[in-house]
């Protein structure tokens, strides 16, 4: 039962790897998504969060590194929407206020990874969850546009002249994913993330984070995953190339331990059908009523056929020292007599391997063969040995564990 258990397991196991491998393993190209992201944006303090906001746009382009990493780029553009222009601290204004004479205010050009919580801690089965949650960092170059002349404050008024400004910027937020359909080509995201303009700090140039020079976004994402080498559209790994040759071997070990497991359960069906078939002759043996056989040898002159038996113990094929008078009575007839001869039938009980009983039935009339012949110096031309095999003549098993000799004898 064990073989058979491991036979199964190693098939199912091969046949699940022979359905998944492919003529080629990953490409560059394979696990590549673009996403097309828009929203909100506004100031993470001072201001009113949703009076305050600003819409959002941008896209993205990644690669799928592994199941959990990530790696891609991103644009973003805010639009000048509604006034960032409150001053704060020595009458600054606001890093991401003041009003742009454009209408994109702000863009956002950077690098960002992403960590796939849920894969991570959960593990990946080769076909993404419905719903998973990413982690996502990045950093990149910030410019505002605000070439010209500005007026900020109520009874007390400061003018500045403001220049496009240039920075670089951090991110850090979380991807909440929804995958689509079947496939599993489209995903749904909702996009929360925190941005902070590294440049300065509230009333120096210093590079810091620092909640004043910070904005909140909140976005939705469209993804489509493109086709991967094997042609489906989500995450793919494959860690080496597998020829035709290759797929080809595993298929035939594939087919070779089924054909072993099918051959092992017949094996196992018919040693059950042995099993029952011993089972119900048992029963049917408890059932006898016990019966005693009596058999008397005796070596009488006068009759032409005489009959011995030499028993022996199970499984054993050598005359025992309580058998050998029977083997010496057959021999001090036949020297008595030249003229006689004598057939040995050996024979074996039904317990055991058939192949095993029918060697010792052999054996068994052999070993007395061999004493008549070596120990009592019989001509071996006189004597005839043979195995008769499996043996039902008496009701007692040990009683069929014999060679039976056979004198024949002319008056």
């Amino acid at each position: 039962m064990k073989k058979i258990l491991l036979l199964a397991v190693a098939a199912m196991t091969l046949s699940a790897a022979s359905a998944q491998v492919t003529v080629e393993g990953s490409k560059w190209h394979d696990n590549i998504s673009v996403t097309l992201k828009g929203g909100i944006v506004s100031p993470f303090q001072h201001y009113a969060f949703w009076k305050s906001a600003r819409g959002v746009a941008g896209l993205e382009v990644r690669k799928q590194v592994t199941s959990v990493l990530g790696l891609g780029v991103e644009g973003e553009w805010s639009f000048n929407t509604s006034s960032w222009d409150k001053p704060y601290g020595s009458l600054h204004p606001s890093i991401w206020g003041i009003h742009s004479p454009t209408i994109v205010d702000h863009q956002l050009v950077g690098a960002f990874g992403t960590i796939n919580l849920t894969n991570w801690l959960l593990g990946y089965k080769g076909m993404p969850r419905t719903l998973d949650v990413e982690a996502v960092l990045g950093a990149g170059w910030w410019h505002a546009y605000k070439s010209g002349t500005y007026e900020v404050g109520n009874e007390q008024i400061v003018t500045y002249e403001l220049q496009d400004q240039n920075s670089w910027y951090t991110k850090a937020g979380l991807n909440l994913n929804w995958n689509v359909g079947e496939k599993k080509a489209l995903t749904v995201s909702l996009k929360p993330a925190v941005v902070w303009y590294m440049g300065r700090g509230a009333t120096q140039n210093t590079t810091v984070f620092n909640a004043n020079c910070a904005a909140v976004e909140l976005e939705a994402g469209l993804t489509y995953h493109f086709k991967n080498s094997n042609g489906e559209h989500y995450m793919t790994l494959c860690p080496k190339q597998y020829t035709q040759r290759d797929i080809d071997a595993i298929n035939a070990q594939v087919n070779d331990l089924r054909g072993q497991l099918s051959s092992a359960l017949a094996d196992a069906d018919a040693e059950r059908a042995r099993a029952a078939r011993l089972q119900r002759e048992l029963d049917e043996c408890n059932k006898r009523e016990p019966k005693v056989v009596t058999q008397t040898n005796v070596i009488d002159n006068s009759i032409e056929n005489l009959e011995t038996n030499v028993y022996f113990e199970i499984g054993k094929s050598v005359v025992s020292a309580a058998q050998m008078p029977n083997v010496e009575r057959v021999a001090i007839f036949l020297k008595n007599h030249p003229e006689a001869t004598c057939t040995i039938k050996g024979y074996a009980s039904k317990d055991g391997p058939e192949d095993l009983n029918i060697r010792l039935a052999k054996n068994r009339a052999k070993a007395v063969y061999d004493l008549l012949t070596g120990k009592y110096k019989i001509k071996s031309s006189r004597i005839k040995s043979e195995g008769n095999g499996i043996s039902e003549m008496f009701s007692e098993p040990e009683w069929n564990r014999v060679s039976i000799c056979t004198i024949q004898h002319k008056k």
